[in-house]
């Protein structure tokens, strides 16, 4: 975003939280839709899944919603915004992790359990141009290798290189300090090196 657009959006966020804080819902729901699709694909992004992301952005604005009252006009409202849906993504993250892992356990323990797993969509890749295909091809190649960092490497990446956060805001989100930050950073892109070699 640029300097002044994001300048005008900052002022249009502490006029609706004001209007929010003075009982305006319709202020609530201007901050909403002036946000939601930047909080979707960042959910997006750290989740993977569509369902999970849609999930996560509205269990971010239901907690900006309850939380709103004690939120400091002082602070970027974007950056506030950004930390509550990392956090929110992380959870769901650990959530389905421990989920999974205890069907696992739950499997092994009983081997005449049948567990049920979701069928695998197979999405119908049929561009109409060969370069659209090599094209969604590298996308989802890069997408993929960005899945397999760990998660907060995963994080770090996704909010400077595909969200374009400063390094000042991604500190304020993350609460690494910066050492640590430009370390996870450094290491993950080296990651992403390796896996992308070639493409």
């Amino acid at each position: 975003m640029f300097p002044l657009a994001e300048h005008m959006a900052q002022d249009a966020d502490r006029s609706d939280i004001s209007a929010f804080l003075a009982g305006s819902r319709e202020a609530l729901d201007r901050l909403v839709l002036r946000h939601q699709d930047r909080i979707f694909n960042l959910c997006w992004r750290l989740l993977g899944d569509s369902g999970e992301a849609e999930e996560c952005a509205q269990e971010t604005f239901v907690k900006v919603f309850r939380s709103l009252k004690g939120f400091r006009l002082e602070s970027s409202f974007s950056t506030w915004l950004y930390a509550i849906a990392v956090n929110t993504c992380k959870n769901r993250r650990n959530s389905a992790e421990t989920r999974f892992w205890n069907r696992v356990l739950r499997f092994g323990q009983n081997s005449n359990e049948e567990e049920e797993f979701p069928e695998i969509e197979i999405e119908d890749a049929a561009p109409s141009a060969l370069a659209r295909m090599e094209e969604r091809e590298r996308h989802d190649s890069i997408q993929n290798a960005i899945d397999s960092l760990p998660h907060d490497w995963k994080t770090v990446i996704v909010l400077r290189h595909v969200e374009e956060l400063s390094y000042e805001e991604i500190c304020e989100i993350t609460g690494y300090n910066p050492g640590t930050l430009k370390s996870k950073l450094a290491r993950a892109r080296l990651q992403l090196q390796k896996k992308l070699q070639g493409i």
